[in-house]
């Protein structure tokens, strides 16, 4: 009864459109009351929730990102893109995912890189003569990269709610599945542009690529910084996300100089609203998560899905199933702290390691990111590009199958995710 409770109520809260936050906060709070606990106890989980060193790197991640993208190095890496490889059929489709690649280094956020990078690329590929929904399918597939690609704070989030895994071991395990899936999306857009004949990208004068290829790479240098640093072992992941910030700062106020300092302010309130989200959720969860283990649902959970079939290929296959159907009616945040520890015990049993487990979870819901009806950044996208959901979701069938092929690469292939990790152990 109290796991019918705590469920029931947090799946109607949802339906009748109650924020995630709260559905998580007044369902813990009802099962709870009916457990005998007092109020202040679920209260007291939620504040313990956010005590945590490695959450501290979360506000700088997300002002590094809103710093950049202020300050013009959208256009800059779109103009970077366009020199290695605007120039072949379907040359700006190519660039937009290469953009994407390498914006996702910097915001580490899929919403965040359809804003920027689309609002530029998908009308310039329309007058180019782009498909509408092939423009905005390029845009937002690609733009999953972000939350694959380090920094990502969604992989800093993994991190808390798993437990403490190595957020250096998931920045490293995620590198791999992000190229991969930023390779597999330019593969997809070079044969559909060779098919529906679409233009070629025009050649950068040769005076201007030494200009260009300076401004794309410092920017690019925030994430050298942080990673370099994490690997190194010079600064922990909050240290070099400090430190990364600082030097966003520096190249976006004094050497692109493209908004005046007046900016910073509108940039603090950006970043103070996303935090305070992000938290929010957090502290939410936790409470939630805390009833959940208490209930032992993550075990119930575990041992019906190890009961279906005793092949382990058969379980990470429900795994995917059970994420993917997830991340198409919630938002990726709070189902990364509800899933993991209903779902991380499972795919340990069957031999996932849980920075496998992390880089597979981020993929997938990502994927969900995209995908109706809830999918955030196909919301974005449409809008931008001014066509209907139903078209724009028409448009990414082949994407999405490039991606669930992707996933499931990542999934039962672990060297994919794990190779890079292994070098640095």
């Amino acid at each position: 009864m109290e796991v019918l409770i705590l469920i029931g109520s947090f799946i109607l809260l949802l339906i009748i459109r109650i924020p995630i936050a709260l559905c998580l906060i007044i369902s813990s709070l009802v099962a709870g009351l009916y457990m005998g606990f007092d109020p202040a106890a679920i209260l007291q989980r939620m504040v313990g929730g956010l005590n945590s060193f490695s959450l501290l790197a979360i506000p700088f991640f997300i002002l590094a990102g809103e710093i950049m993208n202020e300050g013009g190095i959208s256009n800059r890496l779109i103009n970077l893109a366009n020199v290695i490889i605007g120039k072949v059929r379907g040359g700006l489709a190519m660039v937009n995912v290469l953009a994407s690649t390498f914006f996702g280094g910097i915001s580490g956020s899929s919403l965040a890189d359809t804003s920027s990078l689309g609002s530029v690329l998908i009308p310039m590929m329309k007058k180019q003569g782009y498909d509408s929904d092939y423009s905005v399918s390029v845009t937002i597939s690609s733009s999953t990269q972000g939350v694959m690609i380090p920094p990502s704070h969604n992989m800093i989030i993994y991190s808390t709610a798993a437990g403490g895994v190595s957020v250096g071991a998931l920045f490293m395990g995620g590198l791999g599945p992000g190229l991969l899936l930023g390779i597999g999306i330019m593969i997809l857009t070079y044969m559909m542009a060779v098919k529906r004949k679409y233009p070629k990208g025009e050649p950068v004068k040769k005076e201007e690529i030494p200009k260009i290829v300076r401004d794309g790479l410092l920017g690019l240098f925030t994430i050298v910084i942080i990673m370099g640093g994490i690997l190194s072992g010079l600064f922990t992941a909050t240290e070099s996300a400090a430190i990364g910030t600082l030097y966003a700062f520096v190249i976006t106020f004094f050497v692109y100089k493209e908004i005046p300092f007046a900016r910073m302010g509108i940039i603090l309130q950006r970043t103070f609203k996303t935090l305070s989200m992000v938290l929010f959720l957090i502290g939410a969860s936790s409470s939630f998560g805390w009833l959940l283990a208490l209930l032992k649902v993550p075990a119930l959970v575990s041992e019906g899905l190890l009961s279906i079939s005793p092949n382990d290929a058969i379980t990470i296959l429900m795994i995917l199933i059970v994420l993917l159907l997830l991340g198409m009616v919630m938002d990726m945040a709070p189902l990364i702290l509800i899933a993991t520890p209903i779902l991380l015990p499972v795919a340990t049993s069957v031999g996932m390691d849980p920075v496998h487990f992390g880089v597979v979870l981020i993929l997938a819901l990502g994927i969900g990111l995209i995908t109706p009806p809830v999918g955030s950044v196909l919301f974005v996208g449409s809008a931008i590009g001014r066509i209907p959901i139903e078209k724009a979701s028409k448009g990414m069938l082949p994407f999405y199958a490039v991606m669930i092929v992707v996933l499931l690469l990542v999934a039962y292939i672990p060297s994919v995710s794990m190779y890079l990790p292994g070098l640095f152990e």
